[in-house]
């Protein structure tokens, strides 16, 4: 039988099969990718995806910061974009960053160059492909109330840069999503517009948000950061403390997952759990969630692939 992926077209970043997700991903668990791909640059991506047959499935995973891959792994081809999609430009109170950026790097950027505004990035677990994608914020603030444009690629290759008004931001939604008109097109970099200030009183705003950060979330943990979205008029984490869910190890078929005693709204892998006891542990938690309070929890972490 002819193997799809024998057929592939020509790269200059690699190509690599069943290449194993886990470590590009912060719960370090999950199955292979049938391929994966890191482009060179936007014209590798564009030219790899213009060859490639319409009917492989693509999949972009940012930094793994917010993701839950399987255990099965991931269908088709999965695209990571790497050093050629992580710069950043600055011009008076506007900066260009690519989609690969992690998000507090993004902060750190804007308060060397003295533009305020950007500050929450810091606290944001992610990059910032992914911040455009589900209009991520902390503290407050949101990618929405600072970002101008986006460029994106659709699945023939073709980019353009497109209004954050054609994003049609609501809260940890946008059109990228998988009801959204925009869905399934690859965010490769964006333009940010801030506000002048003192570059020393950026970073101590971005101190704050960080030490903030470090005592009351379980950074250093395996995480994928929020776990569900907030429902309106109180907070996930309220909910799944008051459920009983706060350290509680739960197992599916490994070593078990549990929400951190830190956080209540951050599952952790303690161990050696899989994707299966983590994605477990989550949907468990919305079910005890909605029995005992009658509030529905809607995932915020993507999970993404087949089950075992």
């Amino acid at each position: 039988m002819t193997d799809w992926r024998d057929n592939l077209p020509a790269v200059r970043g690699k190509l690599l099969r069943d290449e194993p997700l886990g470590p590009f991903t912060w719960f370090r668990v999950g199955g292979p990718a049938e391929v994966l791909f890191v482009p060179e640059d936007e014209a590798d991506l564009s030219a790899f995806l213009a060859g490639l047959d319409p009917a492989v499935p693509v999949t972009v995973l940012g930094i793994g910061s917010n993701v839950i891959v399987r255990d099965g792994g991931v269908e088709g081809v999965v695209i990571r974009l790497g050093r050629g999609f992580n710069g950043v430009t600055v011009a008076e109170t506007t900066l260009v960053a690519g989609a690969a950026v992690p998000d507090a790097v993004l902060a750190r950027k804007a308060a060397d160059a003295g533009i305020a505004g950007l500050e929450f990035y810091a606290g944001v677990p992610g990059s910032v492909g992914g911040a455009v994608v589900m209009n991520a914020g902390c503290y407050g603030a949101e990618t929405c109330e600072v970002l101008t444009s986006a460029r994106l690629m659709d699945r023939q290759g073709r980019a353009r840069d497109v209004a954050a008004e054609e994003l049609a931001y609501s809260y940890r939604h946008s059109a990228l999503h998988e009801d959204g008109p925009l869905h399934g097109q690859i965010v490769l970099s964006a333009t940010f517009r801030g506000r002048p200030d003192q570059p020393e009183a950026i970073k101590a705003r971005i101190a704050e948000i960080t030490s903030r950060r470090e005592q009351t979330q379980p950074i250093r943990e395996k995480t994928g950061g929020s776990t569900f979205k907030n429902p309106e008029g109180t907070s996930s984490w309220k909910l799944v403390d008051k459920a009983g869910w706060r350290g509680k190890l739960f197992s599916v078929t490994g070593g078990g997952a549990k929400f951190s005693e830190l956080h209540a709204n951050f599952m952790i892998n303690p161990g050696e759990a899989t994707a299966a006891d983590i994605e477990g542990l989550g949907e468990a938690v919305r079910a005890d969630v909605l029995e005992k309070t009658g509030v529905q929890l809607h995932w915020e972490i993507k999970r993404i692939g087949r089950a075992r």
